[in-house]
C-alpha cells in the first residue's frame, strides 16, 4: 500500500466515528489503521497469519512436481463460474475439457465474456470463488493437459 493512501485513510479515519479500518491486499498482507481515544491513529501492516501460510502451502504441496497448464483472466473483472445463478456451473473439479469450451465468465464494464479453453485437459482446480474480482492475468483453473 502506497505511502499516500495510507494518509488519505488516516484523514478519513479521523474525521469518522468509525474508529477501525482493516485492509487486506491481493497477497494476503493486512494494513490495519486504528484510532485510539483522542490520541494518534495507529498504523500496522500485519504478514499473513501462520494459518494462512500453512493452507496455501499446503495446496502448493498438492501440486508440486506435477506439471499443470492454467487458464488465465485475459482482463480485470468479476469471475463468474455459471453463465447465471441459478444454472450449473460450466465446469467442476475433475471435468475433462476441450479447446474452445466455455470454462467461466469474467464480467468488465456490464459485459459477459466467455473464457474458453485454449487446450484438452482435466480441470484439477479452480482457483477463483465465484463472483470474487479477477486481475489481469490472474491464474483462474489448474488444468492437466491429455
Amino acid at each position: 500500500m502506497k505511502i499516500r493512501d495510507i494518509e488519505k485513510l488516516v484523514k478519513i479515519l479521523e474525521n469518522s466515528i468509525v474508529s477501525e479500518i482493516e485492509i487486506v491486499d491481493f497477497w494476503g498482507r493486512k494494513t490495519k489503521i486504528k484510532k485510539t481515544g483522542d490520541g494518534p491513529v495507529a498504523v500496522k501492516a500485519v504478514e499473513p497469519s501462520a494459518h494462512e501460510q500453512k493452507v496455501k502451502s499446503e495446496q502448493e504441496d498438492e501440486t508440486a512436481g506435477q506439471k499443470f497448464a492454467s487458464i488465465r483472466s485475459p482482463i480485470v473483472g468479476t469471475f463468474y463460474r455459471s453463465p447465471s445463478p441459478d444454472a450449473p456451473s460450466y465446469v467442476e473439479v475433475g471435468d475433462i475439457i476441450k479447446p474452445g469450451q466455455v470454462v467461466c465468465i469474467v464480467e468488465a464494464m456490464k459485459l459477459m465474456n466467455e473464457i474458453e479453453s485454449d487446450l484438452a485437459g482435466k480441470v484439477v482446480q479452480i482457483l477463483v470463488k465465484n463472483e470474487d474480482p479477477v486481475e489481469y492475468n490472474q491464474e483462474l483453473m489448474l488444468i492437466e493437459p491429455l
